[in-house]
């Protein structure tokens, strides 16, 4: 059992869309915390079949019962045009709803309704460490935080089954793609440059497309929230920065088996990539469920200074190392950081045994920096 970390966070009396990509467990958190609900299933093809063809269907429905408890509809951008009667019923019978789906972009593009700003926006994404009883950091490395791909013995084929059905074919049929094969290769490219720099004439060259396509396709995957790109930091900088994002897919899991990157290993290259990522997704989860919403950006230098992720308006910098026993010389970003720019804290999140003080710099076992993150101890702005 998982105790998710979206609670609804100031929902109140609300209406409210839920968005996340597959399996991140929308449904199953709906069921659990409404379980009183009326509850409409899109995925199923009776009900969509009869509320693609009558889509007043669902005022008549909800008029003869007069629901007490938030009404939830599922897979709500399979049918956008019931979005114009929920308006409705909003407005006119102060029913609420709870609308979930993989993402808005099929809404936004067919020009559907969101409601004006009459529903607020959550979103869930893969499971993160504080969620997991007796968390497994390699598994989680190896699998990803998909709550089906992290309890997978052997998630090879589940991932690939994921990789096909979702991320190629539905999202491609969802954006219209017809150039199957540069989409493929595009999905594999973006991988190999998770967490680097975007260059999107080397990955268009890689795919034979042109760069405007390949910045397209990013948009696709940034819209269907498959990934994200992370800033660079740019405030005010003495020293010359690069300006390039980097990007992230939304899943650790995800990201190794588009490049077949085998069993990742403590102490591999791979292990540092995955282990970066890793951090990445607890703290954007973390910006996002506590309402903070607190930038999150890299800095790096002309010269190859850099330090992974920049909390808020450079209140926080964290500094990722996958080793276990961090030194001088793996503090210099953050030096040359604090040199810049007036920090409260220089973190390092590492595999380190136990915390450390180097002189204005706190080393932190991931875990330990997981426990305070979650506990609002590293950043309240």
């Amino acid at each position: 059992m998982y105790y998710r970390k979206q609670t609804f966070e100031g929902i109140a009396s609300e209406s409210a869309f839920l968005w996340g990509a597959r399996q991140t467990g929308k449904s199953t958190l709906l069921k659990s915390m409404f379980p009183g609900s009326p509850y409409f299933d899109l995925l199923l093809s009776n009900e969509y079949e009869r509320f693609q063809r009558n889509p007043g269907l669902l005022r008549e429905i909800l008029l003869s019962t007069s629901p007490s408890e938030v009404v939830i509809v599922d897979e709500i951008q399979r049918i956008p045009a019931l979005l114009n009667e929920i308006h409705w019923m909003i407005v006119n019978k102060n029913i609420r709803f709870i609308l979930s789906g993989s993402s808005p972009r099929n809404i936004l593009r067919t020009g559907g309704n969101l409601l004006g700003g009459r529903a607020l926006r959550y979103e869930l994404y893969p499971l993160i460490f504080s969620e997991i009883p007796d968390f497994d950091l390699m598994r989680a490395l190896n699998n990803g935080l998909l709550p089906r791909h992290y309890l997978s013995a052997n998630p090879g084929k589940i991932l690939s089954a994921y990789i096909g059905s979702y991320l190629r074919d539905e999202i491609m049929a969802e954006a219209k793609i017809r150039n199957i094969g540069s989409f493929s290769k595009f999905l594999e490219m973006a991988a190999f440059s998770n967490g680097e720099m975007v260059n999107y004439t080397d990955i268009a060259s890689d795919c034979g497309v042109s760069a405007p396509t390949v910045k397209e396709y990013f948009q696709i995957l940034e819209d269907t929230m498959t990934g994200r790109f992370l800033p660079s930091f740019q405030k005010k900088p003495k020293r010359r920065v690069i300006l390039a994002p980097k990007f992230y897919f939304f899943d650790i899991g995800i990201a190794n088996h588009l490049v077949k990157r085998g069993r990742v290993e403590f102490g591999s290259e791979s292990f540092g990539k995955a282990f970066e990522h890793f951090i990445y997704l607890e703290i954007y989860a973390h910006s996002k469920y506590t309402d903070l919403n607190y930038p999150i950006s890299y800095w790096r230098t002309a010269s190859q200074i850099e330090v992974d992720f920049i909390l808020g308006d450079h209140e926080v910098a964290v500094e990722v190392k996958s080793n276990d026993m961090v030194n001088t010389r793996h503090i210099k970003g953050l030096k040359n950081f604090a040199e810049e720019y007036t920090v409260k804290k220089l973190i390092v999140v590492s595999n380190d045994p136990y915390p450390r003080q180097i002189d204005n710099v706190t080393v932190l076992p991931w875990s330990v920096f997981l426990d305070q993150l979650w506990a609002g101890d590293i950043i309240d702005a």
